[in-house]
């Protein structure tokens, strides 16, 4: 490729960036999500989410081989240029008062990520590792053209990693929790670990669009609790959720199964709706839960009720809702996010499903309604209709005892000022440490049942 034939373009609007190239470019990369669609990253700029009031200056990041309108786009990043570090999920708090203390101005930095969702996937999408390195380049030098402190590529796929790291950018690692649809293999003695990858095999199960959308709680398994071994080799999808629960170890089981009956008690059902078939009341029913939980944290939220409206209108594919009810009224609603996965920017499949938990709220307290709506809901509507992993968000210990296992996630950093960056290379270095410690303790103690 022939740097010379290559331009760069710096777009301040989603709305002024070619919305097929984009998309189709994104279908290209080995870890695309929904949250990098065209629709997505427009809904947050129209809707007020991600603009220049809340904080959220947009600047795409775009590289062209050729000219006028024969120019190819080969590479592209949503890049945002923040006056906090508020919505990222990657805290750099202790960074920006360093800076403060200093004197020197940490504010404004850019971010490459999108706003408000810690979801790891492709941040530079490239037609190939040597365009997706010059948009590397093409970044930190319009950075430091700008006077901009730094540079953020927050929850990047392995490829975006790998480059980053090849252009010195500093890397940074987090935990995040998630599942997997695969019964591991039973180790032959309890404290022994499952064989090497019997944790990250992937499986699709059975399941259809036609089966029915009524998801009671009460559905928990009946299994004795001495109930027999998981079955499957490994791989192997589970075939239910009683499967799923028989390959706890026998006090994650209980635990379960009383969480879910505490709910099912209590008269809550859930039903859900995907797509289309998410009705405008549906919609504005959970924003009233998205929008309390927030305030009740004492924020407001970061989306607007409009932004959910777009989604409704122009991705609603990549939406799943469910909706708890008691006496016949809805209480409380969870929202999920799903992609096919390599195509995701090209529309849904049914194979290959890819789950994200994003968002949830109540209007009445009901004991255990948390875990119900945002983890046993949707893992038992992964496993009924084939998805392969359901991303449980960022942060969150609590979620291994419903066998979301620990993984890294990895963002790339960039600090124009020699002397910080060589102080955040130091830092990086001793927190990397505590992170690999803190996982190799996580998987010390995984949530699935020992052989006899």
């Amino acid at each position: 490729m022939a740097e010379a034939a290559i331009i760069a373009r710096v777009i301040g609007s989603a709305l002024d960036v070619d919305a097929t190239a984009w998309n189709a470019l994104l279908a290209a990369q080995s870890h695309p999500t929904p949250f990098m669609r065209h629709e997505y990253l427009a809904a947050l700029e129209e809707s007020d989410s991600a603009t220049p009031r809340t904080g959220w200056a947009p600047r795409f990041m775009t590289l062209w081989d050729g000219q006028d309108q024969d120019a190819v786009l080969i590479a592209a990043c949503p890049l945002y240029l923040k006056n906090h570090s508020y919505g990222e999920y990657v805290f750099d708090w202790a960074w920006a008062s360093a800076y403060e203390q200093h004197g020197v101005p940490y504010y404004p930095k850019a971010v490459i990520a999108v706003p408000f969702t810690p979801v790891p996937g492709t941040r530079l999408m490239a037609r190939d590792e040597a365009a997706r390195a010059l948009l590397v380049q093409a970044v930190c030098q319009w950075c430091e053209d700008e006077n901009v402190s730094s540079v953020h590529i927050l929850f990047a796929s392995d490829d975006d990693v790998l480059t980053s790291a090849q252009q010195d950018l500093m890397l940074r690692h987090t935990v995040q929790f998630h599942w997997k649809n695969v019964a591991p293999t039973l180790p032959a003695a309890r404290g022994s670990l499952p064989p090497e990858g019997a944790l990250t095999a992937l499986g699709r199960p059975g399941g259809g669009e036609n089966e029915a959308p009524t998801l009671a709680a009460s559905s928990a398994a009946q299994l004795p609790e001495e109930s027999s071994p998981v079955g499957g080799g490994l791989g192997q999808p589970f075939k239910d959720f009683d499967h799923f629960l028989a390959s706890l170890a026998q006090d994650k089981r209980k635990k379960i199964r009383q969480e879910r009956r505490r709910v099912a008690d209590a008269g809550v059902t859930f039903r859900w709706s995907r797509g289309a078939d998410i009705s405008a009341a549906d919609w504005d029913f959970f924003y009233r839960c998205y929008e309390r939980t927030y305030l009740e944290h004492g924020n407001p939220p970061y989306l607007t009720r409009d932004f959910f409206a777009r989604m409704a209108a122009h991705m609603p594919e990549a939406w799943l809702l469910f909706v708890g009810e008691r006496d016949g009224q809805p209480i409380a609603s969870s929202l999920i996010a799903i992609s096919a996965l390599p195509s995701s920017a090209s529309g849904q499949k049914d194979q290959n499903f890819v789950a994200y938990g994003r968002y949830w709220g109540a209007l009445e307290r009901v004991d255990c309604l948390h875990f119900e709506a945002c983890y046993y809901q949707p893992l038992q509507w992964c496993i009924e209709h084939g998805v392969q992993r359901f991303e449980g968000g960022a942060q969150g210990e609590h979620k291994m005892a419903r066998a979301l296992l620990p993984v890294q996630a990895t963002s790339a950093h960039w600090l124009a000022h020699p002397a910080f960056a060589e102080a955040v290379e130091r830092f990086l270095q001793r927190e990397g440490s505590g992170v690999t410690a803190y996982l190799e303790s996580l998987n010390e103690r995984l949530p699935f049942r020992q052989g006899p």
